[in-house]
């Protein structure tokens, strides 16, 4: 249980959530954003999902927020995440852990700003049902 545990907790970015929207106002994610399922689990109302996802070099999720907490492992290349004060709020690499938290009032923004693909391994822990992530329009940013 441990080593599993461990290796759900290795796959989280906040980068991570892949957006897919098609809301006028929503800012999805750019070309080539891929996720594959890797595991994925129900225990009670709540659904334990590790995927993995990749965003190619000058790429990003799109804004948005997630239902639940998210957890991450950036596998490789460096992830740039942002708030919606268009600050950053952390750069990531290879090794590093991240932690998402709940809620519309946690929209954020993954980016790759560097030259080779960025790798994330990440652990959605959502009610059950819920997306992997809510559309968000951009907060303001000089930057999607």
């Amino acid at each position: 249980m441990r080593n599993a545990f461990r290796t759900a907790v290795t796959g989280s970015v906040a980068a991570a959530a892949l957006l897919v929207g098609t809301a006028a106002q929503a800012t999805p994610a750019g070309p080539g954003v891929t996720a594959r399922l890797i595991s994925q689990t129900t225990v009670g109302d709540t659904d334990y999902t590790l995927r993995e996802i990749t965003i190619p070099p000058g790429q990003a999720t799109g804004w948005h927020y997630h239902d639940g907490p998210l957890y991450g492992v950036v596998k490789q290349g460096t992830l740039s995440h942002f708030d919606a004060s268009c600050a950053s709020d952390g750069v990531y690499r290879a090794g590093s852990a991240i932690q998402e938290p709940a809620g519309s009032g946690n929209v954020h923004i993954g980016r790759n700003l560097g030259s080779t693909p960025l790798v994330l391994d990440v652990l959605y822990v959502l009610p059950h049902g819920a997306p992997f992530s809510e559309d968000a329009p951009n907060p303001g940013c000089p930057f999607e």
